[in-house]
């Protein structure tokens, strides 16, 4: 009966949508924005900037812009006759309870918990985890807040099990504050840490490292220049004024410093980076000694290669590198001697990506990356091989885990078109099985299907691409389709499940994602084959994305939108602008849309790493041919364009996207083809948004695809 009542419904959103005739709706007029004279000298290039007050994103001016180009935008999206439609199938397929992979802490089991429609997820803990009806509430990140808008960042644990330290985001904001819980009375203490950003508490004796700023200048919290990142111990019962300063380097700025200390507390290290590529790890011995005693060494010199600690085997570090191995390798370090000659291969590289390594119970857990899917392994601590574990099959398995007198790991499963399986792993037995209830949901996967293809790029590369859609498609190029991609900063898109995708797969909608370069797929290479001065070809992939899904009759450019969020926002901003004609949407959310001033604000410094710098000559001219805000050209028909961002995001500053439009609806041929921006309010970059939030934007976000793909 259940199944019937699914089916009808599902044939009735159908008919909503395919047989509606398509009216036109009222696009308010919207006044061109102010522009000032402000004009910048590149290397003897002059380059207008004529809405950079549009950069101060506080200034009463800015505010009552944002509300205009809000009215508008909202104006134009209440029209779209199914949006309520949307947002009402989306309340009810997001209803279901969602966990998170439970882990030991001391006595007790914690895990994560969301009923259904709750904004955020609440923490519970258990002795027995077998049975979790009893468990207790440790900490409702709901009540912190009155509309979900604070969010759980960290979360660490004293190693004596009498304390957590808990890290919290307001607003989405990256700037966190962490406060302390006492694990046996679940009250807070009176130690309370502000300005910490990147960072979460390393627990260490009786207090923790953490990495935080100097607090900015009043006013701009969220757009000022981050510099001079330190590390702080904390002790318990002090206030934050009495806080160690553990290390800092006067002479560079711009580089993030964290803190971390192996399980046996022998050693402490620090992981510096000079932005998201390149790392350089030191170290110092604190077995029984003070830590602020000695020097630091350094053990992996950096910036050209990564380098990750997994865990040390006694006197030796594991090194997780991409150093003369490009899909990584796993060594052991020895911090008296560690000169490369004498390091010790554990695990050596191997045809696919090496993702990840984890320490658990005495041995080691492997993620492998096989075309953009998970592949598990577990070694003991020398780097043999003692078992390949099963996944249920093609997707991603993130792991967790555990101390080294624990034997059991747990690892979360998920694919494109199935919510997450939690499963135990045990590290002496071997054996496998399932944690949680079977969930009910209100749609049904097996109605779906997804496929992987390879399209080859402008340059011959054969790039993978993930395609899902309803089991028995027609291939008649009349299908509405969103393309989505990122391709940068070394990110992977492998399998995940996405609620509101399902809701635009039931009306009959053709998702793709694309693997492009620049992303780390395929490793290193894979990841430097899309960046700095090759970045174009990321924008090539995509496109060549776009023509063969055009090609295998997937759809047709009248019924194709694209999609993508922060470096993927840059994406969908240079191929729109490089290619307008290929696309009839465009959705570029919370993007990098100014390419010669990002590196100004908050932490885009670090980017420069994997973009490039418009200080540097030859960088700016590169920058400057696909630069999204400066390719915008007068009369073009762009295609419906939806930006989205939000009033918090201090990683990529709103400024980007708000001078983006003011020059998109300025230059764009004028038509009756919308060129909107959503500016959310008490939101970020969008880690921890509230479910109210994500239901909001995914209603909006798919009731414009689908309207303008009609």
């Amino acid at each position: 009966m259940k199944k019937l009542i699914y089916l009808n419904a599902l044939l009735i959103l159908g008919a909503c949508t395919n047989n509606m005739e398509k009216k036109s709706l009222n696009l308010m007029t919207i006044e061109n924005t102010r522009k000032d004279s402000t004009i910048d000298n590149y290397f003897g290039v002059e380059i207008a900037d004529p809405y950079r007050w549009l950069e101060n994103d506080t200034a009463p001016e800015v505010i009552n812009w944002v509300a205009k180009q809000n009215e508008v935008t909202f104006n134009y999206l209440n029209q779209i006759p199914f949006r309520e439609e949307i947002k009402t199938r989306l309340t009810e397929i997001w209803n279901y309870e969602k966990f998170s992979a439970p882990f030991k802490e001391g006595e007790y089991w914690y895990f994560g918990k969301n009923n259904g429609l709750q904004n955020q997820s609440v923490i519970y803990r258990t002795k027995d985890i077998e049975n979790v009806s009893n468990a207790e509430v440790f900490l409702d990140p709901n009540k912190l807040s009155e509309d979900g808008t604070v969010s759980l960042a960290s979360l660490s644990f004293s190693k004596d099990h009498k304390f957590a330290a808990v890290g919290i985001s307001k607003s989405g904001s990256d700037w966190n504050e962490i406060f302390v819980i006492n694990l046996l009375t679940l009250e807070k203490t009176k130690d309370v840490i502000n300005w910490v950003k990147f960072s979460g508490a390393t627990w260490f004796k009786n207090g923790f490292f953490y990495s935080r700023y100097d607090e900015p200048t009043k006013g701009k919290d969220f757009s000022n220049k981050n510099e001079f990142m330190k590390i702080y111990y904390h002790e318990m019962g002090t206030q934050q004024s009495e806080d160690k300063l553990v290390y800092e380097d006067k002479a560079h700025p711009l580089r993030y410093f964290n803190a971390s200390v192996s399980e046996d507390e022998s050693f402490l290290f620090i992981n510096i980076s000079e932005g998201t590529s390149g790392s350089e790890i030191l170290v110092k011995s604190i077995k029984n000694q003070d830590y602020l005693k000695g020097s630091f060494k350094t053990l992996c010199k950096g910036f050209t290669n990564n380098y990750g600690v997994v865990t040390n085997d006694g006197n030796k570090i594991l090194i997780l590198t991409d150093y003369k191995a490009p899909k990584y390798r796993l060594v052991a370090i020895d911090p008296t001697q560690p000169e490369e000659k004498n390091w010790e291969v554990r695990i050596a590289e191997g045809k696919n990506l090496l993702e990840n390594v984890t320490s658990a119970g005495g041995d080691l857990i492997a993620n492998y990356l096989v075309d953009a899917s998970t592949r598990l392994k577990h070694y003991d601590f020398k780097g043999k091989l003692k078992s390949e574990i099963e996944l249920p099959g093609i997707g991603t398995a993130s792991t967790g885990g555990c101390k080294a007198n624990e034997n059991l790991i747990t690892y979360n499963y998920i694919s494109f078109t199935e919510p997450g399986k939690i499963k135990f792993y045990d590290l002496k037995t071997m054996d496998q099985k399932s944690w949680g209830a079977e969930i009910k949901y209100a749609f049904d996967p097996s109605q779906f299907e997804t496929k992987q293809v390879f399209f080859t790029s402008k340059d011959g590369t054969k790039v993978p691409m993930f395609i899902m859609h309803k089991k028995g498609l027609k291939l008649e190029g009349n299908n509405p389709t969103l393309l989505y991609g990122y391709g940068g900063f070394n990110i992977n898109l492998t399998p995940s499940f996405s609620i509101s995708r399902m809701m635009f797969l039931e009306r009959g909608g053709v998702y793709a994602i694309a693997n492009l370069r620049g992303g780390g797929e395929y490793g290193e290479e894979w990841h430097q084959a899309g960046m700095l001065g090759k970045k174009q070809t990321v924008f090539d992939d995509f496109i060549a994305a776009a023509e063969y899904l055009i090609a295998e009759k997937y759809t047709q450019s009248s019924k194709l939108a694209i999609n993508g969020g922060s470096n993927g926002g840059l994406l969908v901003g240079a191929c729109m602008t490089q290619r307008p004609e290929l696309f009839k949407a465009a959705i570029p959310a919370v993007g990098v849309l100014d390419m010669l001033r990002y590196h100004k604000f908050t932490i885009g410094w670090g980017w420069a790493v994997e973009y490039g710098s418009s200080d540097n000559k030859e960088q700016f001219n590169y920058l400057l041919k696909y630069s999204p805000l400066h390719n915008i050209k007068e009369g073009v028909s762009y295609p419906a364009t939806l930006i989205m961002t939000a009033d918090h995001d201090d990683r990529v500053v709103p400024a980007h996207s708000f001078k983006f439009a003011a020059t998109l609806q300025e230059k764009a041929k004028k038509e009756d083809t919308p060129h909107l921006i959503r500016i959310d309010s008490k939101a970020g970059h969008g880690a921890g948004k509230p479910t109210a939030k994500l239901i909001e934007d995914a209603t909006d976000m798919y009731s414009f695809i689908l309207w303008n793909l009609q």
